[in-house]
C-alpha cells in the first residue's frame, strides 16, 4: 500500500509538472518568437530595399527563415486550422506592432503546403512584405530522466523511512508473541519492555500486568490442587485401611475396588485441572525413547503394540508430560482398538507420531466432541468399558503446550488414526 500510494503521488506529480512545464515552455517560446519577429521587422523597415533581403538572410537562424518580397506569401488560415489561428492571436497579444499594416499567419502558398511549416507575412510601412517561415515552431517538452530519477529517489527515501517506522512500531508486537508463547509453555512471566510509541507502551504495561495476574492465579490454583489432592487422598487411605479389617472378603474387595476407582478419578481430574503447567523445564528429550518406554509397559501388560521409526528423534519438551500424553494415546488404542501400531517420522522441522488401531474408529462428527473433558462415546459410566473421558483431553493439552498438533482420522485398517506433530528445536 505504501508503494502504491507513493507511486500514485509521483505519477500525478510528474504529469502535473510536465503540464506546467509545457505551458511555461509554450509561453516562453511565443514571447521569444514575438521578440525576434519584431526585431527583424524593425530592422528591415529602417534599411533600403536593396539591403533588406541580405539583412533578412543574416537575421535568419535555427527554425526561423526570413525573406523580404514585394508581396505576401502566407495564405490566411481558415477556422479549421486552430494552430495558426491561435498563433496569430498570441503574437498580436504579445507584440501588437507586428499587426500594424497587416499580419497573416498560415500555411505557405502552393498546391501541397507543408502542414508542419508555418508562414508569417508582415506588411512593412512601404507596402512590401516580410515573410518568415517557422519550422516546427511548437515547443517540445524535453525528456525528464533526471526529474524521474529525483522523484523516485524521494520515493525510495520516503519508503525506507516508512518501513523503519513500521518496524519500530511492530517490533514490540513480536516481543508480545514471544512472551505469550513463553508464558504458556514455561509458566514463567517474561516482562515486555514498556518502551516505544505511547500506545505500544500502554499495551506493554497492560500485558505485563495481565501476566502477573495470571501467574498469581495459576500459583493459587496449583496450591489449591495440592491441598485438595492431599485432603481427598487422606480419607481414602483411612477407608482402605478400615476395609482391610472387614471380615467379609467380597465386601472388602468391593470397597477396595470402589476406592481404587475413586483414586484414579481424583488423579485424572487433578491431572486435567493441573494441565501441562509443571515445574519440569523444557529440555531436549528423545521422543523415541519415551515411546519405547510406553510401548514396553503396555506389552508387558499383555497389549499388542508395535513401534517403528528412527532410533532417535530429539525435540524440546517435558519428559513426564509427553510420557503421560502418549501413554494415554497408545493405551486408548490398545483398550478400544485391540492393538496399537506406533510409527515415527521426522524431518528438519518436526517429528510426527502416528498411532493406528483396529477398532471401530470415531465418526467424523464426534472427533471434535471427544476432545472435550469428561466426554465418553461409550454411554455407560463403567470404568471397565471406558475411562473418565479425560485421557484424550489431557494428551491434547500436553501436545498443545509443546506447540504441537493432535489430529484424529481414519486408519487404513478402518480403525482410528491419531497423528501427533511436534516441532523440533531450531538448529
Amino acid at each position: 500500500m505504501l508503494i502504491l500510494g507513493i507511486a500514485t503521488v509521483q505519477i500525478v506529480g510528474l504529469q502535473t509538472y510536465r503540464a506546467s512545464l509545457s505551458a511555461d515552455l509554450s509561453d516562453a517560446t511565443e514571447r521569444r518568437l514575438a521578440d525576434r519577429l519584431l526585431t527583424i521587422k524593425r530592422t528591415l523597415t529602417g534599411l533600403p530595399e536593396e539591403l533588406r533581403e541580405d539583412a533578412a538572410h543574416d537575421l535568419s537562424s535555427g527554425a526561423i527563415e526570413a525573406h523580404w518580397s514585394p508581396d505576401e506569401r502566407a495564405v490566411e488560415a481558415d477556422g479549421t486550422n486552430a494552430l495558426w489561428v491561435d498563433l496569430q492571436a498570441r503574437l498580436i497579444e504579445l507584440a501588437p506592432e507586428l499587426a500594424e499594416g497587416g499580419l497573416i499567419v498560415g500555411a505557405q502558398g502552393g498546391e501541397s503546403p507543408d502542414p508542419h511549416v508555418a508562414l508569417i507575412s508582415m506588411r512593412l510601412v512601404d507596402g512590401t512584405w516580410l515573410n518568415v517561415s517557422l519550422l516546427s515552431w511548437t515547443p517540445r517538452i524535453p525528456g525528464a530522466p533526471q526529474t524521474v530519477m529525483v522523484a523516485w529517489m524521494i520515493a525510495a527515501v520516503a519508503l525506507a523511512t516508512a518501513v523503519l517506522l513500521v518496524r519500530w512500531i511492530s517490533r514490540p508486537l513480536g516481543r508480545f508473541a514471544e512472551a505469550a508463547n513463553g508464558f504458556y509453555t514455561t509458566g514463567r512471566v517474561a516482562a515486555v519492555p514498556e518502551t516505544g510509541p505511547y500506545e505500544v507502551a500502554v499495551l506493554a504495561r497492560a500485558f505485563n500486568d495481565l501476566q502477573d495476574r495470571l501467574a498469581r492465579s495459576i500459583e493459587d490454583r496449583t496450591q489449591a490442587l495440592a491441598a485438595v489432592s492431599h485432603d481427598l487422598k487422606t480419607p481414602i487411605t483411612r477407608l482402605r485401611l478400615r476395609a482391610e479389617e472387614i471380615d467379609s472378603d467380597p465386601l472388602a474387595r468391593s470397597i477396595a475396588h470402589d476406592l481404587d476407582e475413586m483414586e484414579r478419578m481424583i488423579d485424572q481430574t487433578l491431572s486435567y485441572l493441573h494441565g501441562d503447567r509443571s515445574d519440569e523445564p523444557m529440555r531436549p528429550v528423545d521422543l523415541v525413547a519415551i515411546l519405547e518406554t510406553v510401548t514396553d509397559d503396555l506389552s508387558d501388560q499383555g497389549g499388542v503394540v508395535t513401534l517403528q521409526g528412527p532410533r532417535a528423534a530429539v525435540i524440546s519438551g517435558r519428559r513426564l508430560g509427553l510420557k503421560r500424553a502418549f501413554a494415554n494415546l497408545v493405551g486408548n488404542a490398545v483398550k478400544y482398538g485391540g492393538t496399537a501400531r506406533v510409527s515415527v517420522a521426522e524431518n528438519a522441522a518436526q517429528v510426527t507420531v502416528t498411532i493406528d488401531d483396529d477398532g471401530e474408529g470415531i465418526a467424523p462428527a464426534d472427533r471434535e466432541r471427544v476432545r472435550l473433558p469428561f466426554v465418553r462415546l461409550e454411554s455407560s459410566r463403567n470404568s471397565t468399558t471406558g475411562g473418565f473421558g479425560l485421557g484424550l483431553t489431557i494428551a491434547g493439552a500436553v501436545i498443545d503446550g509443546h506447540g504441537g498438533t493432535l489430529d484424529l482420522d481414519s486408519a487404513p485398517s478402518g480403525g482410528l488414526r491419531v497423528s501427533v506433530t511436534l516441532p523440533k528445536p531450531a538448529a
